[in-house]
């Protein structure tokens, strides 16, 4: 915690996830660059700033790390992931895996989303109460996840266990420590795909990497499994903090709700209105590569910038004097919930699905339901915001 003036900072993670925004008000328009001494990083919270650094990578380098701790992903045994790279390594890798997220491959997925999304929502119709994000908002996720890196059908059961365990400890920084074991199995599990998919290929990622060349030399085996990694941390916990995020907003706003379910076409635009409030990623690191003038302030080269993502889309100055409401027929030019520049989400179009899909199919089904927000419960983690419970009535 840091105190510049009147304006204190606070960094997320359980129960300080639950109302972070009066904050980052504060922040954009008190103190726009925070140092935080203790930490020896920086903060910015407002767009123009956040925006220019994601777009600036010579300046705003990912290749350090995305956390403030000034550790990476090495500490895994691995190559940097695609996340801690800059162009033009990153454009080269990211080229391989974005050939998996066409707009035809993410449809062809979308009949077993819907499957997976309508059998899990009449089960909590059913019982009349839940806790959705243990029914519906996690295990959709690591079920696409785990599609798109091929595995098997008869071991998802526990890819789901490691994915849990993973991103539990991946989001409280105990990576090493608390998800040793899941980790070691995952990769064990990853290790055998690659192996098959070099023997027999399919349509899946392990295979694009492993038979692609990069300047003409093979992928290194630890940057398909940095791939791998990147995919189960990145596309999981994101997807439960937008549907988490977007059911209680639904829940705030029965007029809102009645209207998407009246007009199933409206969801699409709602979505961004729900990416943008909600920004399940609400802030990653960036390492300075020179010295950085801001705010009648300089930050050294070499020191981590926390931007603050969920705070950019909210700011006024880029959304409009109520750009802290929510209005699902907002147009939206742009948002930085899926990052943006060369850092913009390989997977956007398959969390755009999923959420589609789980909308239509909840509204269809459970237009009266409810969420509790006020005993919901926040994940631990200072990145992703997301519940890991949020109790659910089908009838309101």
């Amino acid at each position: 915690m840091e105190r510049d003036g009147s304006v204190q900072f606070e960094r997320g993670g359980g129960e300080a996830w639950r109302n972070p925004f009066p904050m980052y008000r504060e922040l954009r328009d008190h103190a726009p660059l925070v140092e935080i001494r203790d930490g020896d990083y920086w903060v910015l919270s407002r767009w123009n700033d956040v925006f220019d650094a994601l777009i600036d990578t010579a300046t705003f380098s990912s290749a350090k790390g995305l956390t403030t701790d000034y550790r990476d992903m090495e500490e895994l045994g691995l190559e940097s992931p695609i996340v801690m790279m800059d162009p033009p390594d990153h454009t080269a890798v990211r080229k391989l895996g974005i050939k998996q997220f066409t707009p035809r491959r993410v449809r062809e997925i979308e009949a077993m989303v819907r499957d997976f999304v309508v059998e899990r929502v009449e089960r909590l119709r059913e019982a009349g109460e839940g806790d959705i994000v243990t029914d519906l908002f996690k295990p959709l996720p690591s079920r696409v996840v785990a599609h798109f890196l091929g595995v098997p059908d008869e071991v998802r059961d526990r890819f789901d266990g490691w994915t849990e365990a993973t991103v539990s400890a991946n989001a409280e920084g105990d990576i090493l420590k608390d998800g040793a074991d899941a980790v070691a199995e995952m990769f064990r599990l990853f290790a055998g795909l690659i192996e098959e998919r070099r023997k027999e290929p399919r349509e899946d990622l392990f295979s694009a990497l492993v038979h692609a060349r990069i300047d003409g030399e093979p992928v290194s085996m630890a940057r398909i499994l940095g791939f791998g990694f990147t995919m189960v941390t990145g596309g999981n916990d994101t997807v439960t903090g937008l549907l988490g995020g977007a059911s209680q907003l639904l829940s705030e706003h029965p007029e809102a709700k009645a209207h998407l379910a009246a007009e199933p076409e409206a969801i699409p635009r709602a979505i961004e209105e729900f990416l943008r409030l909600v920004s399940p990623l609400q802030a990653l690191a960036r390492t300075t590569t020179r010295e950085v003038s801001l705010h009648g302030q300089t930050i050294p080269a070499g020191k981590r910038v926390l931007l603050l993502y969920g705070s950019a889309n909210r700011d006024q100055r880029e959304f409009g004097p109520e750009a802290e409401v929510f209005e699902p027929d907002r147009k939206i030019r742009r948002h930085l919930a899926l990052g943006y520049g060369s850092h913009h989400c390989i997977g956007a179009a398959t969390a755009r699905l999923q959420a589609r899909v789980v909308l239509e199919e909840l509204l269809a089904r459970c237009p009266d339901f409810q969420v509790d927000a006020e005993k919901g419960r926040f994940a631990p983690g200072p990145h992703v915001r997301r519940y890991e419970s949020l109790p659910f009535r089908a009838d309101g």
